[in-house]
C-alpha cells in the first residue's frame, strides 16, 4: 500500500476532479432552477403553487447533492476481461462506485459513478478470491475533502500474478482503520466497508417483517440505516409517495443518526422518538419505571375502551330538560338506551356513532312532545298536522338545551381530554397499586408512555368532521359558481368580439374559428385548478398526519418498546413492511417485551424473518470480555458476539469512597480525555449533578450535545452510541442489561470508579491506585 506520487494515484485524483466538476454543475443546476422558479411573477393560485413545487423539489435536490460532498467515491471494482478491453482499446472494464449515482453532461448521459445500491455494485461488496464474481481487482479509494490520499487494492483473481503499490495485503485494512478512527459525535455511515453479511440484510426484499438481531456493536444501526436508503433506491416510486420512518430511543440518539441518511442522498426520510409519534404532541415529561411499565401493558386498551364506554351513560331514571317554548321535556332512561345501543350498533368510534345516538334522541323527543301537544283529550288522531310537527322536531333540533342535556349522557370527547381524565383517577380501572404509580397531576406534561394511550384513545373516538366537510363543500360550490360566472362573462366577451368583427369584415368571408376559456374546461374543472395543493414532502405530511400509512419503518433498539407501543406502529403501516432492530440482552425497559416473538405473533403470527448479526465491529476484544462477565453471571450460556479486533489496552477499575467519588471521577476524566475522540461518562441519574458540577466542559441533560468531547449520559441515553473512551461510574446502581450497555460503548478504551462492590467477576480488570495513573 502506498500513497506516495504515483500514476495510479495521479489517475484517480484526476478522475475525482471530473466527478466533483460535475457534482457541483448539477448542484449549480439545481440551484438554478429554484431561484428561476421564485422569480416567475405568474398570476393566480395555479401559477404560484407550480412556481412553489419547482422550486421545492429543485432545492431538495440541491441539497441531496450538497450531502454527498464528503467521500463522493470511494471505490472502483475492475472486471475479470478488464486488460482485455484495454488491449482492444474499448476503455471500460471497471466502475467506480459512490454515494449516489452521476453521469456526464454528454448527449449519452454516460455514467461517471455507479449508485453503491446498483446491481453492478454489489461485487463490490461480495466478492472473494474464492467467489470473484467476474471481479479481477477491488480498490478503495480513500479521500479528505477532494483529495484522493491513499488506495488499497484487493486481487481476487487468485491465478493473477499482476501486482500493484496498492495492494493490501490485509484485507481488512480499510475497515479497521474506520474502526479505529476518532469519533466526532456523529455516527458515520460504513457505506464504504459493508460487510457481506451485512450487504445481505440491507439488500433483502423489503415485503414483510425482518428482525435484525445483534449483540453491541456488530452495526444494527447502521446496516439499518442503510437498508433504508437501499429501499428507498430501490422502491424509489412507492416509498417516495409513503415516506420511511424511522423510530430511535431518545432524542440522543436520532441527532447521532441524522447525517448518515443525508450523507447517502437520502433526506425524505423522518426520524422521530416514539413520544413524536402523535402529531401536536411533544412528550417532554417523565414516568417512573413503574408507571411506563403500567401504561405499556396490553390491557390499557381494554381499560380505556372502558373508559370511553363510561363516556356513553344514560339518565337514572329521567332527566329533565327546561324548553323556553314547551316547558318541561323527558328525557327517560329507555329512551337513551334504546339510542345508545342504536349508535354502539353501528360499531364506529365514538365521535362518529354520536349523530346516530343525538338524531335518535331528538327523534324520540319530538315524538314525545308532538304526543302531548296534539293529543285529542277524546281519544281521537293526533291533532297536529305534518308541519306542525316539523316544525316541532326543528325547534326541537336546535335547542342549546337538548344539545346540553344529549352532550351529558354522549360527549363529544378528544384523545388529550379522555386521557388526561383517565390519569388524573384511574382507580376503579386498575389496581389500586397502579392507579398510584400512573396518576397524573392535571396539566403534567405528557410522557413517552402516554403517546401510545393518546394514539389508542384517537382510535377509540374518531373525529366527526362532518362540520367541516360540509363547510368545505360549501365553500368549493362558491368557487364552483364564481369560476361559472367566469366563463360566462368570457362567453359574453367573445359574442361581443364576433359581433364586431362581422361587422367589421362585411364581404370578406366568415369569421375565424377563436377558441376560449369555456370551450375547453368547465366551471368545476376550472374551480380544481384554483385549489391549493400540499406540496409538502412526503416525510412532512406524515408527520402531521396521526393516520399516515408509511411504506415501511424501521424500529430501533425495537425490544424496548411496550405492547401499547407496537399498537401504535402496526397501526403506521397496515402492510407490515418492518425492520425491527434490536437485542433481548440489552433490554433495559420494564416495559419492553423483549421476545420477537410476543411482539409479532398478535400481528404477523410466525409470517417473519430473523437473521443475527454475530461480528463485533465497535468493541475491542478486552472490553468484551469484562462486559460478556456481567451477563454470564446471570447465564453461562451467554455468548456474546466476537471482536474482530484487539488493542492490547486493558479496562481497568479504580475503588475509592463514596465521598470521594465525584472527585476520583474528575481525576480519571482529566487522565482519560483523548486529544482526538470522545470521552463519555456513564453514571446513574442520581450522581449526574453533582458529576456536572466538577466536570470541566461537560454537557448533559436530556438531549446532551455529542459532539462535544465529554459527555454525561445514564446507560438509557447511552443505547446506540459509541465513544473512543468510556469511564463508567457505580455499576452497582445498574440494571444488570444497563450495566452490559455501559461497558459496550467505547471503542478504545474503558475505566470504572466505583464506591461498591463491582456486581461482576473483576477478571480481565486492571486495577487503579488512587487518583493517579493505572497499573
Amino acid at each position: 500500500m502506498s500513497t506516495g506520487d504515483s500514476v495510479e494515484l495521479r489517475h484517480e485524483q484526476q478522475f475525482v476532479d471530473r466527478l466533483y466538476v460535475r457534482l457541483d454543475e448539477l448542484r449549480a443546476e439545481r440551484e438554478a432552477a429554484a431561484r428561476s422558479a421564485l422569480a416567475q411573477l405568474g398570476n393566480g393560485m395555479q401559477a404560484k403553487l407550480e412556481r412553489d413545487v419547482t422550486a421545492d423539489e429543485q432545492s431538495r435536490s440541491a441539497a441531496e447533492l450538497a450531502g454527498v460532498e464528503s467521500g463522493l467515491c470511494f471505490g472502483r471494482i475492475d472486471h475479470a476481461d478488464h486488460a482485455d478491453h484495454i488491449r482492444n482499446g474499448e476503455g471500460g472494464g471497471h466502475h467506480h462506485i459512490g454515494r449516489i449515482g452521476i453521469r456526464a453532461g454528454d448527449a449519452a448521459r454516460t455514467p461517471l459513478l455507479i449508485d453503491w445500491r446498483a446491481p453492478v455494485a454489489r461485487p463490490f461488496y461480495l466478492a472473494t478470491g474464492h467467489t470473484p464474481m467476474g471481479i479481477r481487482r477491488r480498490r478503495h479509494l480513500t479521500t479528505e475533502g477532494r483529495t484522493v490520499t491513499e488506495l488499497h487494492d484487493e486481487i481476487l483473481d487468485l491465478d493473477d500474478r499482476t501486482r500493484t503499490g496498492f495492494e493490501d495485503h490485509n484485507a481488512d485494512g480499510v475497515l479497521l482503520a474506520a474502526l479505529n478512527a476518532a469519533r466526532t459525535g456523529r455516527m458515520a455511515d460504513i457505506v464504504q466497508t459493508i460487510q457481506a453479511e451485512q450487504d445481505r440484510i440491507i439488500r433483502a426484499p423489503h415485503r414483510g417483517v425482518m428482525v435484525v438481531e445483534g449483540g453491541p456493536g456488530t452495526g444494527k444501526t447502521a446496516v439499518a440505516l442503510h437498508r433504508a436508503a437501499y429501499l428507498l433506491y430501490a422502491e424509489r416510486e412507492l416509498l417516495a409517495k409513503r415516506a420511511v420512518l424511522i423510530v430511535g430511543p431518545n432524542p440522543a440518539f436520532l441527532g447521532y443518526i441524522g447525517e448518515v441518511l443525508p450523507s447517502l442522498g437520502e433526506t425524505g426520510v423522518l426520524l422521530a422518538t416514539l413520544g413524536e409519534l402523535y402529531p401536536g404532541v411533544r412528550a417532554t415529561g417523565t414516568d417512573s419505571p413503574r408507571a411506563a411499565a403500567v401504561k405499556g401493558r396490553v390491557e390499557l386498551a381494554d381499560v380505556l375502551a372502558e373508559v370511553v364506554r363510561d363516556r356513553q351513560s344514560v339518565p337514572d331514571p329521567v332527566l329533565e330538560i327546561d324548553h323556553d317554548d314547551y316547558g318541561t321535556l323527558f328525557l327517560e332512561r329507555a329512551m337513551a338506551e334504546d339510542a345508545r345501543a342504536r349508535a354502539r350498533s353501528t360499531h364506529l368510534p365514538h365521535n362518529l356513532a354520536r349523530p346516530y345516538f343525538v338524531f335518535h334522541l331528538i327523534d324520540a323527543l319530538t315524538e314525545q312532545l308532538v304526543d302531548r301537544l296534539g293529543a285529542d283529550p277524546y281519544g281521537g288522531p293526533n291533532l297536529l298536522g305534518p308541519d306542525d310537527m316539523a316544525q316541532i322536531g326543528k325547534e326541537i333540533a336546535t335547542s342549546a338545551e337538548v344539545h346540553a342535556a344529549i352532550d351529558s349522557l354522549w360527549p363529544p370527547l378528544t384523545p388529550e381530554g379522555l386521557v388526561a381524565e383517565f390519569l388524573e383517577d384511574p382507580r376503579g380501572y386498575v389496581p389500586d397499586a397502579d392507579a398510584e404509580a400512573i396518576r397524573r397531576a392535571p396539566g403534567a406534561p405528557w410522557t413517552e408512555a402516554d403517546v401510545p394511550l393518546l394514539d389508542e384513545a384517537a382510535e377509540l373516538l374518531g373525529v366527526d368532521d362532518s362540520a367541516e366537510r360540509a363547510a368545505k363543500e360549501a365553500e368549493r360550490q362558491q368557487q364552483i359558481e364564481y369560476a361559472q360566472g367566469v366563463l360566462d362573462m368570457s362567453y359574453a366577451s367573445r359574442t361581443y368580439e364576433f359581433e364586431d368583427k362581422e361587422e367589421s369584415d362585411q364581404g370578406q368571408g366568415d369569421a375565424a374559428e377563436v377558441l376560449s376559456a369555456h370551450d375547453i374546461i368547465d366551471a368545476e374543472r376550472m374551480a380544481e385548478r384554483q385549489e391549493e395543493a400540499d406540496h409538502r414532502s412526503a416525510a412532512e405530511r406524515a408527520a402531521a398526519d396521526r393516520t399516515w400509512a408509511f411504506g415501511h419503518i424501521i424500529v430501533d433498539e425495537a425490544q424496548e418498546l411496550s405492547p401499547m407501543a407496537w399498537r401504535l406502529l402496526m397501526r403506521r403501516v397496515p402492510t407490515r413492511s418492518m425492520t425491527l432492530v434490536g437485542d433481548p440482552a440489552q433490554t433495559g425497559a420494564e416495559a419492553g417485551v423483549g421476545s420477537w416473538h410476543e411482539i409479532l405473533a398478535p400481528y404477523v403470527e410466525d409470517r417473519w424473518e430473523m437473521v443475527r448479526l454475530g461480528v463485533n465491529y465497535r468493541t475491542p476484544a478486552e472490553i468484551m470480555d469484562v462486559a460478556a462477565a456481567v451477563l454470564r453471571a446471570g447465564s453461562a450460556e451467554f455468548e456474546p458476539p466476537t471482536s474482530v479486533r484487539s488493542t492490547g489496552l486493558r479496562p481497568w477499575a479504580l475503588r475509592t469512597d463514596a465521598a470521594g467519588l465525584p472527585s476520583a471521577v474528575a481525576s480519571a476524566v482529566a487522565r482519560e480525555l483523548p486529544a482526538e475522540g470522545r470521552l463519555a461518562v456513564i453514571a446513574p441519574a442520581a450522581l449526574h449533578r453533582e458529576l456536572a458540577e466538577v466536570l470541566d466542559g461537560v454537557t448533559a441533560g436530556a438531549a446532551p450535545d455529542l459532539t462535544h468531547q465529554l459527555v454525561l449520559l445514564d446507560a438509557r441515553q447511552s443505547k446506540g452510541l459509541e465513544f473512543d473512551r468510556v469511564l463508567v461510574v457505580e455499576p452497582d446502581a445498574f440494571k444488570t442489561s444497563d450495566l452490559y450497555v455501559a461497558l459496550t460503548r467505547a471503542t478504545q478504551g474503558l475505566g470504572i470508579v466505583h464506591s461498591r462492590e463491582l456486581p461482576f467477576p473483576a477478571e480481565g480488570l486492571a486495577e487503579a491506585v488512587g487518583a493517579g495513573g493505572r497499573l
